[in-house]
């Protein structure tokens, strides 16, 4: 099956928990229809660039699934279709990376290779 990785926003105005719920429903409906969510990590509450929906942050989540496209795509449906949601990016990959996502790794790691001056 194909690899996805998706990127969710939820509104700001939502606690932790109800963020992480959200995260766990979504891997259930991908597991109803054949698919499955291989990991995921919650980035917490971020500043975005600009609003949306008069939001100024937004709770952030990495969602990386092995999933047949019509799992996916409803999915996405019903992710713009709920209301706690602001916006979804879906990308498709030939695999994923090991260890946690650039956003998840320390300042120091991610900077290992260039000098402070």
């Amino acid at each position: 099956m194909p690899l996805y990785e998706h990127v969710m926003i939820a509104r700001q105005d939502l606690s932790n928990t109800q963020a992480e719920s959200l995260i766990e429903h979504f891997g259930t409906v991908l597991a109803d229809n054949g698919g499955k969510m291989l990991e995921n990590e919650y980035w917490g509450v971020k500043t975005m660039a600009y609003k949306i929906n008069k939001n100024r942050k937004g709770h952030y989540a990495l969602l990386r699934t092995d999933a047949p496209a019509p799992a996916v795509q409803e999915m996405e449906r019903l992710m713009r279709l709920h209301e706690d949601v602001m916006r979804v990016l879906t990308i498709k990959v030939d695999a994923h990376q090991e260890g946690p996502s650039i956003q998840m790794q320390k300042r120091e790691d991610r900077d290992s290779r260039r000098e402070r001056r």
